[in-house]
């Protein structure tokens, strides 16, 4: 039986400073959603302007959610069908956000900021809400990738009546810990599904960025009893689209 919202998480490649391209992107799998009766797209972290924690970077990529750069990335998405999940660099008052956007018809519903932040992005300000969305009766909330290694994050969710938890992520890293942390993402997050019981929704990159890093995935939808059922194999793009059930 159908589902009240179908959701589909993509496995991309990442996009360095190429806005464009993952517009682009965004545009392509908008098309394959529309043939699956996709309702609900989920792209990773820092999805549009790239994963880089440089001072640079951050510079000339991060976007004001209020500015005409980013007016513009929602008038290039307005004819996406979909309600659209995905990573920005945000710039407010001086400062940069890790930050996901949730997107309808080319207007912005609203973001969530990376309230959990990794050593290495010293760069970011965390944020300090957790806030939840509404499609098609569902209640949804987000947690930014390092954000699930900490229980509070998804139970803030949850205290708000969630069922269903998106979880955009980068896990571009170096090759050494590629490998170690490949099968550990699952078990992570099916301990915050287990905790919650809501459902958990993630999107990551994948590929190779010169000779130093790889990302492998997972990108997968679980259901309230921690099962995988639906994943993109690792090291290929794709979505993964299941059906998300009331779970009362």
């Amino acid at each position: 039986m159908r589902g009240r919202l179908r959701v589909g998480a993509c496995q991309t490649p990442e996009f360095l400073s190429k806005i464009d391209a993952a517009l682009s992107c965004i545009n392509r799998y908008a098309a394959e959603a529309d043939t699956r009766g996709v309702h609900l797209l989920v792209f990773p972290e820092c999805f549009l302007q790239g994963y880089l924690i440089e001072e640079q970077h951050l510079r000339e990529q991060a976007l004001g959610l209020d500015s005409a750069r980013f007016a513009s990335v929602l008038q290039q998405s307005a004819g996406v069908g979909q309600t659209i999940v995905f990573g920005v660099i945000e710039q407010n008052g001086g400062r940069y956000f890790n930050t996901a956007v949730v997107v309808t018809r080319g207007r912005l519903v609203g973001a969530y900021r990376k309230t959990h932040l990794v050593p290495g992005e010293s760069l970011f300000d965390s944020g300090d809400a957790y806030p939840t969305f509404v499609v098609r009766d569902v209640r949804f909330g987000i947690n930014i990738c390092y954000d699930t290694q900490f229980p509070q994050a998804a139970t803030q969710v949850a205290g708000q009546g969630a069922e269903l938890l998106l979880v955009p992520a980068q896990n571009m890293m170096r090759r050494a810990a590629a490998l170690r942390w490949k099968d550990q993402h699952h078990a992570i997050r099916a301990e915050r599904v287990r905790e919650t019981g809501m459902w958990l929704v993630s999107a990551d990159v994948t590929g190779a960025r010169d000779e130093s890093r790889i990302g492998w995935g997972p990108t997968s939808v679980l259901n309230p009893k921690a099962e995988v059922v639906a994943q993109v194999p690792l090291m290929t793009t794709g979505m993964a689209v299941a059906d998300i059930d009331r779970l009362s």
